[in-house]
């Protein structure tokens, strides 16, 4: 069955860097859209950033030049880069697959198969 186990969170202080990792199983990773997105305590859960099954990428605001999304499809892993950390990024983190190939928007309900998560806190 479809499967990602997200890894990579902790805890840093602001300004710096960590890389989540999601692995895929179940599917053809390559030939789908698929989505990083937080949750802080108390607030809704966000898209961060996301990636068409052909590789192109779309941020959120917030995180625009500052986190990066990528995939191996030969590993079917998918990573985010996120660099130059505020508390404001802490929360937890969850990957997901979109509902096709493109990636139709960033809101949560355009993705299914969500993984358990990782945390993220950044302290100041």
């Amino acid at each position: 069955q479809v499967n990602h186990v997200e890894s990579g969170g902790g805890s840093v202080q602001a300004g710096g860097s960590l890389t989540l990792s999601c692995v895929a199983s179940g599917y053809a990773f390559r030939l789908w859209c698929m989505g990083w997105f937080r949750q802080a305590p108390g607030k809704e859960r966000e898209g961060v950033a996301r990636i068409g099954f052909d590789g192109i990428t779309e941020y959120t605001n917030d995180v625009k030049g500052r986190f990066t999304i990528s995939r191996d499809n030969a590993k079917n892993t998918l990573s985010l880069q996120m660099n130059s950390l505020t508390p404001e990024d802490t929360g937890m983190y969850y990957c997901a697959r979109g509902l096709g190939s493109d990636c139709a928007g960033g809101a949560p309900s355009h993705y299914n198969y969500w993984g358990q998560g990782t945390q993220v806190t950044v302290s100041s």
